[in-house]
């Protein structure tokens, strides 16, 4: 058996490719990336637009299994849309051919950026309105639909999560809209002046890393019959505002905060405010562990070590 990740060197492969590991210690789990990395203790590089050059590494190395967590985040996407659009969504399907042509298991992750402004704000539920405004949306809900069809169609077992906002004790935050929370603590722990892209009071769904991890390997070790969505799964633990993520910190941290909303925030105001994933819990069991005071206290002491604090 051989696994391959996809955009490994991403918020979430950096922490899934560890816990593959862990978890499955006789399984050869290869990590790529777009990067140019040489084969190093199981690293490889790979440009999933290259059809030819993922064929000849699932050949070669015969994966069984892809989480194909390659991708273009939201502010990226708005940046450069043509590329948000190759990347997201040609690198899916040029995954997905080969994965049916070699019988390969396939994970994707979605976003709660394919819900729009007319999506039910509060407890959005699984089946709905689903109009993004943003080409980071789109092509993740273009790619729900590909995947919807290559499974009914073609028999390929693909399978895929809504994850809401990430947070991670990721030395590098990248520039997505629901990464400020990261940054935030970044801030805090220098004692700096953090300078908020978003309004005070913008309610979004997020979720701690370990608990984002945990949930795609449940998944993906779920009875397939089990399964009753083929898209994705909404999935959710918890929602808060810059302010409460603010005033948890600093029972904790004192620094200065204000806030000064970019571009970013018409995107965060077209997302929901939190997600209704009961389909996901009666499916395979989902259930988040970290709630805000549990994920702030993680942080801070996962933070402190890269800190030196």
């Amino acid at each position: 058996m051989t696994v391959l990740v996809t955009g490994a060197n991403g918020l979430i492969g950096s922490a899934l490719v560890p816990s593959l590991k862990r978890r499955y210690p006789n399984v050869n789990i290869i990590a790529s990336d777009v990067s140019s990395l040489k084969r190093r203790g199981g690293y490889v590089s790979l440009d999933v637009t290259q059809k030819g050059a993922v064929k000849k590494l699932v050949e070669e190395e015969k994966v069984t299994t892809i989480y194909h967590l390659a991708g273009l985040l939201s502010a990226g996407s708005e940046k450069n849309p043509q590329l948000g659009w190759q990347v997201n969504l040609l690198g899916l399907k040029n995954v997905l051919d080969v994965a049916v042509q070699h019988r390969v298991r396939v994970f994707w992750p979605s976003s709660i950026a394919i819900f729009g402004p007319t999506s039910p704000k509060v407890d959005t539920p699984q089946h709905t309105i689903i109009e993004p405004i943003t080409m980071y949306g789109l092509a993740k809900y273009a790619g729900e639909l590909l995947c919807q069809y290559y499974h009914h169609k073609l028999a390929l077992d693909v399978r895929s999560i809504r994850y809401p906002g990430i947070i991670s004790p990721s030395q590098n935050p990248g520039d997505g809209t629901t990464e400020y929370a990261i940054w935030m603590f970044h801030y805090a722990l220098k004692k700096s002046l953090f300078s908020c892209y978003l309004r005070a009071d913008t309610r979004l769904p997020m979720m701690y890393i370990e608990d984002a991890i945990r949930a795609t390997i449940e998944l993906m070790e779920a009875e397939s019959s089990n399964l009753s969505v083929r898209t994705a799964y909404n999935l959710a633990a918890v929602s808060f505002t810059p302010s409460e993520l603010y005033q948890q910190i600093t029972k904790a941290l004192d620094f200065p905060i204000e806030y000064k909303p970019d571009i970013r925030q018409a995107t965060a105001d077209s997302w929901p405010e939190s997600i209704d994933d009961s389909i996901a819990r009666k499916d395979w069991g989902w259930r988040p562990i970290f709630d805000l005071p549990k994920m702030t206290t993680k942080m801070i002491q996962e933070l402190s070590l890269y800190f030196a604090i």
